[in-house]
């Protein structure tokens, strides 16, 4: 089961990546034109949210079921020397869940926000913060960190 979770959630980053990228568009545009928060903004703010909330969990299954993780947490000093146990076990899942604190911030901010600009600017600035740490977190395979392909395979 492990490996096929592993594959899906190779295969969701690019779905909450899409939605983010998205969100920021609208954002942009919405400061740019000036028009009103509409609810094909409210609809990417949401399913956002619920994406990268589902990214997580399934993240943290991963990380807890994780044959580097177990390695890591049976000799903690040696596997800090190790890039790939130390980007996975630290790096990468504390990134995540503060991005994914950020984004959760920034819509619930937003969303309370009165004036319309304010509601982009806000979630302009949360989410951009947001899809920065995303980015350094995400496992490129171009990234000094750790490397893996754009998608996994079985």
């Amino acid at each position: 089961m492990y490996p096929y979770l592993l594959v899906f959630h190779s295969f969701t980053r690019w779905i909450v990546l899409f939605l983010m990228i998205s969100s920021l568009v609208l954002c942009i545009h919405g400061l740019i034109t000036k028009r009103n928060f509409t609810k094909p903004d409210h609809l990417f703010r949401i399913l956002t949210i619920a994406f990268s909330h589902f990214q997580l969990v399934l993240g943290f299954f991963l990380y807890f079921k994780s044959p580097i993780v177990r390695s890591f947490f049976s000799d903690p000093a040696g596997s800090l020397v190790i890039a790939d146990s130390r980007f996975f076990t630290l790096i990468h899942i504390s990134l995540m869940f503060i991005s994914v604190i950020l984004l959760t911030v920034g819509s619930a901010v937003s969303k309370r926000k009165k004036e319309e600009p304010d509601k982009f600017k806000n979630l302009l600035v949360w989410n951009s913060i947001a899809l920065i740490l995303i980015l350094i977190a995400i496992p490129w395979p171009f990234s000094p960190l750790a490397t893996r392909p754009y998608l996994r395979g079985f």
